[in-house]
């Protein structure tokens, strides 16, 4: 076993792919199939086959989202999560943006200092700011801000997901943090 997982061990017990039975071991299959490995922060919910099942059909259904794009997610995740101080998810959408979507080093750095200097369109990061502005000053949002994103070409459908990915992504960072996943990408 290595450390990572002895150290989620000793805060909760971590069912590993080789470990896994029944339908947990179909999911961690499936996402094995798609990543190439089951990373150590989807083996923290494989002790409960329902919520692992949960988790996966959600990344499923924004990684086909068919109007909100990878960049763009991927930004609303690092943001949310270096708000809620989980490296583990920073360090993850840092490498997606630079890695796979081809962002610069500097340009995500300046992104996690000035959302508003995000090196997406327009379009983009009004959603993006509307995203941020509900999930950490969620009292503040107003129908002017939905209304000011919908002159975007945005719909209130794309709306209600970016959003509800943003809150899931600070609830994903509350159990990242709290059991301590170290990083393994």
């Amino acid at each position: 076993m290595d450390a990572q997982l002895e150290m989620f061990m000793a805060i909760l017990q971590i069912i590993s792919p080789e470990e896994a039975s029944g339908k947990t071991a179909d999911l961690y299959q499936e996402i094995e199939g798609a990543f190439g490995r089951v990373p150590a922060v989807v083996q923290v919910y494989g002790s409960s086959p329902a919520l692992l099942a949960q988790q996966w059909e959600g990344i499923q259904y924004y990684r086909h989202h068919p109007r909100l794009g990878a960049a763009l997610l991927a930004t609303i995740r690092m943001l949310i999560s270096q708000a809620n101080h989980c490296d583990y998810c920073v360090g993850f959408n840092e490498a997606m943006l630079i890695n796979h979507l081809g962002q610069s080093p500097e340009a995500v750095a300046a992104t996690k200092r000035d959302p508003g200097s995000a090196p997406l369109s327009d379009r983009d990061k009004a959603m993006l700011l509307l995203v941020l502005k509900a999930v950490q000053t969620p009292a503040l949002l107003t129908r002017d801000d939905v209304e000011a994103v919908l002159t975007h070409d945005w719909t209130e459908s794309d709306v209600l997901d970016a959003v509800v990915h943003g809150a899931r992504n600070q609830m994903a960072d509350v159990i990242i943090n709290a059991f301590k996943v170290e990083q393994d990408f």
